[in-house]
């Protein structure tokens, strides 16, 4: 009895290392091919090591979410043909604007060509652009132009809340779709989770929603692959992208809410056609409708002699590179006399931080502005913990303690501005749909220079 009990004890044992031992080489081999981020990759190979049970339950729930592959493969496929013709159809005015931009900008042109080279980023001049700060500024001019929309409502956000400012929006774009606007409104399945109850009691011809990737119970893994943009596009001449998101806390009415500083774009122009652009291929995903690259969707802009020239930067897990970590690296190692980044979650890639470090010392002044006080405490801990090594290399670091900066800017030698949803932490930087607008305006880099040297006083 005893050898027979000892014989089935083996074999249990047997058949449980045997598959145990086959996951932990799968995984692996999984996250040695598919993690681009060394820190992280290591973190779950130390893990599997050490705790292999637990490892392989947190790798499956949270170092690898299956929607990715499954949910954006069709994305891909059709971002690719559409951005292939897209980018034929205007190739020769590409090498126009660059040609242009070399001879204003010098060196600080080579980021757009980059960005083109990828098939991530057009290039257009004669824009003009207006600087946008906190939500008193931003609401009243989003809501006027909406009023006066003729064609088409297009937006694209992260968080349209049930709110005052929110419920004020959602009045506005209903009325309009009883005018015959066609309004079409995609928000974050996570950041605007509640939303859908207040649309689907009103349903009126012409409004179209969707929500991007809903998430039906939440925990961390889903929190992945959010979409985190703020675009506007009106009747295809107006455009709108910054940070700032549908809600009361970034319209500071109440005297007793705490302060939220941030900042937004206006653009109108030819780049409105890039925010169209973009629009469009989050818009194929979720709803599976093709709106056509032709007026009055696109080209239906106005032309602003000797305007901004203006790059839409977008990143996303479905980009072969962090483009718009790439394009702050880039910024930082061009500049020649100052860098000024303010961002409300600073948990930088290796890659930033010896950016910013190499920068300081070759004697060029660089500035950080972050919360004193976060939304989130961890965060927060985390940010706190890459201060050190700036510091000592000779990085300002300066701590925002009116209230929480949630802006999210990049200024270079009061030539260039880089704006929009992009926070400076690796799941903006990989895992999070986003987009910026890169500006070369001096004149809106002096404002946005100027609204930094405020927040430092």
């Amino acid at each position: 009895m005893g050898e027979t009990l000892r014989l089935f004890t083996d074999l249990l044992v047997n058949w449980y290392w045997v598959p145990m031992t086959l996951a932990l080489i799968g995984v692996f081999l999984t996250v040695l091919i598919e993690n681009r981020n060394p820190a992280k990759a290591t973190a779950y190979l130390l893990l599997l090591v050490v705790l292999p049970i637990i490892g392989l339950v947190v790798f499956y729930f949270f170092g690898r979410d299956f929607r990715k592959q499954i949910k954006f493969q069709k994305k891909a496929s059709w971002e690719a043909s559409q951005t292939k013709e897209f980018w034929q159809s205007i190739y020769k005015v590409q090498e126009e604007n660059f040609s242009k931009l070399a001879k204003k900008y010098g060196q600080l042109s080579k980021i757009p060509l980059m960005l083109f080279n990828h098939r991530n980023s057009l290039t257009f001049g004669n824009n003009r652009v207006k600087l946008l700060k906190n939500g008193e500024e931003k609401f009243p001019e989003v809501f006027e132009i909406l009023k006066n929309a003729q064609h088409h409502i297009h937006m694209d956000y992260y968080i349209i809340a049930e709110s005052d400012v929110g419920n004020q929006l959602l009045e506005i774009l209903l009325k309009k779709a009883t005018q015959g606007v066609e309004i079409r409104v995609l928000v974050d399945g996570m950041g605007s989770r509640y939303l859908p109850d207040y649309i689907t009691a009103n349903k009126i011809p012409n409004f179209s929603f969707h929500q991007f990737m809903p998430v039906r119970f939440s925990n961390l893994a889903s929190s992945n692959y959010r979409d985190h943009q703020k675009i506007i596009v009106i009747d295809g001449k107006t455009g709108f992208i910054g940070g700032i998101n549908f809600n009361d806390k970034y319209w500071n009415k109440a005297k007793d809410q705490l302060y939220w500083r941030d900042t937004h774009l206006k653009i109108e122009g030819p780049s409105v056609n890039s925010l169209q652009f973009r629009f469009i291929t989050g818009w194929k995903f979720v709803s599976k409708e093709a709106i056509p690259l032709e007026k009055p969707y696109f080209n239906n802009h106005d032309n602003f002699d000797q305007g901004s020239f203006v790059s839409i930067v977008t990143s996303g897990p479905l980009s072969s590179r962090p483009f718009g970590m790439d394009t702050m690296i880039s910024l930082i190692y061009l500049a020649k006399k100052i860098v000024r980044l303010a961002n409300p979650y600073f948990i930088p890639s290796d890659e930033l931080s010896s950016a910013m470090i190499n920068a300081a010392n070759s004697r060029v002044k660089v500035q950080l502005l972050i919360p004193e006080e976060s939304d989130a405490k961890i965060v927060q801990r985390a940010c706190f913990s890459y201060l050190k090594k700036l510091i000592e290399n000779g990085v300002e670091v300066y701590l925002y303690q009116k209230g929480f900066i949630h802006s999210k800017t990049l200024s270079i030698d009061d030539e260039v501005c880089f704006v929009g949803s992009l926070n400076a932490d690796m799941r903006s930087f990989y895992i999070n749909f986003e987009s910026s607008a890169l500006v070369y305006d001096k004149n809106l880099t002096f404002q946005i220079n100027k609204n930094f040297d405020h927040d430092l006083d």
